[in-house]
């Protein structure tokens, strides 16, 4: 089996996913190459000198998943962990409905509530403590890390390779060089940005927290949950929603390219401390899809550099640091070329004034990443430091065994 990076937290829980969805008992036939890497990686040396059976990787993979459910440290998230997974005693042939039943009675919740918010806990959980049990391996094998006798590049044809999850690229801009970080994660794991800017509709209606979107994904790691995981507030959306009723335009669209404060919940526990919501996408009518402007994209990010500028004082330390993604490329439809070139369109006019923020970027794989970095290259005359080549596989970084 092909040595690989670490896989990323959101590569390990798809595949946590995948494997709730089929349960243990399918192991064999479910698409899991990270999962297996990992297994695989963990095994005594002895047992790693050749390809891995289709039984044996299934095997390894279960034994992975125990592995890490027994991390969880007892209790009702332990438990709900095993029955999701189909691990518990007896359980290995259930449908996946019957398991989440079972899963939301240790709650006391219905299997609705249970899917959208204890069972987003209970998956996280499971892939946070593989992706330590990766870690571990791989400074178990290689003490030193970063020794380049170990620095071999990734092979891009893997389907479990994945970039480092931050890159620091230097980007000349104006007579000067400017540091811009590159996050290759999901939104809800950025730790230590002063803000987070957030797309939104016209409405200022944020999409439910269940769902992948940015903005749901902030709103979900914003809640205010109790100690068995139930939602005790959703600051980040009532806060929304008192900001548009203050300024009389709740109900009704706000102009594209309006921004809206709001705290960040228990998101304040990672370091991020406001979100700018940028309305850029307009509902079209009759439909569920939107429309997004390029020229929009660049207003609300200009807005929001401006709204930096005047709240960063009122804060003890002041405000520093600011994380866009690629706005209106989700659900907006617009290609990751154009959102780049809307949102850096704002940020280079900024720093052409000789602003000092620290500007941070997120994408969630290495496709609109690759793009990113690309463009910034491309608008820096081919001298961007970090970058990575989207058709590498990434940044060299470290193989796990």
């Amino acid at each position: 089996m092909p040595l690989t990076p670490v896989p990323d937290h959101a590569s390990i829980l798809e595949e946590i996913k995948t494997v709730r969805r089929g349960g243990i008992v399918r192991l064999r036939r479910l698409e899991v190459p990270s999962l297996a890497r990992i297994a695989f990686a963990l095994a005594p040396a002895d047992d790693r000198g050749a390809a891995v059976p289709a039984q044996s990787q299934s095997q390894s993979v279960e034994w992975l998943l125990r592995l890490a459910v027994s991390r969880l440290g007892g209790g009702t998230l332990q438990e709900a962990a095993e029955y999701t997974l189909g691990l518990t005693p007896g359980t290995r042939d259930w449908p996946g409905a019957d398991r989440r039943r079972r899963a939301a009675e240790l709650y006391g919740v219905s299997i609705e509530r249970f899917r959208k918010e204890q069972e987003a806990v209970v998956l996280d959980q499971i892939a946070e403590q593989v992706g330590r049990l990766a870690r571990a391996a791989l400074a178990e094998r290689y003490p030193s890390a970063g020794d380049a006798a170990h620095d071999d590049p990734a092979d891009p044809a893997d389907p479990a390779v994945s970039a480092r999850t931050h890159r620091l690229l230097t980007v000349p801009a104006h007579g000067r060089t400017v540091p811009v970080t590159l996050h290759v994660h999901p939104v809800d794991l950025l730790r230590d940005v002063d803000v987070v800017v957030s797309p939104v509709n016209t409405y200022l209606a944020l999409p439910e927290a269940y769902k992948s979107s940015v903005a749901a994904s902030l709103r979900r790691a914003g809640a205010l949950r109790g100690l068995t995981g139930e939602m005790l507030g959703d600051p980040i959306h009532e806060e929304l929603r008192d900001w548009a009723t203050a300024r009389g335009t709740s109900g009704r669209p706000v102009l594209p390219g309006t921004v809206a404060v709001t705290g960040s919940g228990a998101l304040a526990a990672q370091g991020v401390r406001r979100v700018y919501h940028a309305a850029v996408a307009v509902p079209r009518a009759g439909t569920n899809d939107y429309d997004v402007l390029p020229s929009d994209v660049t207003r609300a990010v200009g807005r929001a550099l401006a709204l930096l500028a005047e709240e960063h004082e009122r804060f003890d330390p002041p405000l520093r640091s600011v994380c866009f993604p690629l706005l209106g490329s989700g659900r907006g439809g617009l290609p990751y070329e154009e959102s780049v070139r809307a949102v850096w369109a704002a940020v280079d006019a900024e720093l052409a004034r000789g602003a000092g923020w620290d500007i941070h970027l997120i994408v969630r794989g290495l496709a609109p990443a690759g793009v990113m970095v690309r463009m910034l290259t491309e608008y820096a005359g081919g001298r961007v430091d970090g970058a990575v080549d989207d058709r590498s596989g990434g940044e060299r970084s470290h193989p796990l065994p």
